[in-house]
């Protein structure tokens, strides 16, 4: 029985065919159900939905977190360390362009992670992490 519940997330995209590619074919997520119109993947286990909406896409604004400039809206995934390296080398070997570069935020200081942002091709925001020490993923000070 699962402990964790799953979680679901629908994203506008402006091509199909290029999400099934970006998704599966470069991130590794198996494709489920799909439509004229939209497209299940399994993220990591979590249902995210790609839906045909062209007139939504992209990321329009950032946050300053860390001096660097953090799309405000973003989604992603909290990886163990080996998984978020290996899921950093394929994005390399895909030459995925980052919008923030693997690296670590936060050092020394409460809530340490490696982190990196990129950009899916409708301009969908995404952040991988990883926390060395998972008990600090909500830690405060």
């Amino acid at each position: 029985m699962r402990t964790r519940p799953r979680f679901h997330l629908a994203f506008p995209v402006h091509d199909l065919a290029v999400a099934r590619h970006f998704y599966g074919a470069i991130l590794g997520c198996p494709e489920g159900r799909s439509d004229a119109h939209w497209v299940d993947f399994d993220l990591y286990g979590h249902q995210i939905v790609a839906h045909l909406a062209p007139e939504d896409v992209g990321h329009r604004s950032t946050s300053s977190v860390d001096g660097h400039a953090v799309p405000a809206r973003h989604f992603g995934l909290i990886l163990a360390v080996p998984q978020w390296a290996e899921l950093v080398q394929r994005l390399r070997d895909a030459k995925v362009t980052f919008i923030i570069e693997p690296g670590v935020r936060f050092a020394g200081l409460p809530g340490e992670q490696h982190t990196c942002f990129l950009l899916d091709p409708s301009g969908n925001a995404l952040e991988f992490k990883a926390f060395a020490d998972e008990s600090q993923i909500f830690a405060t000070v």
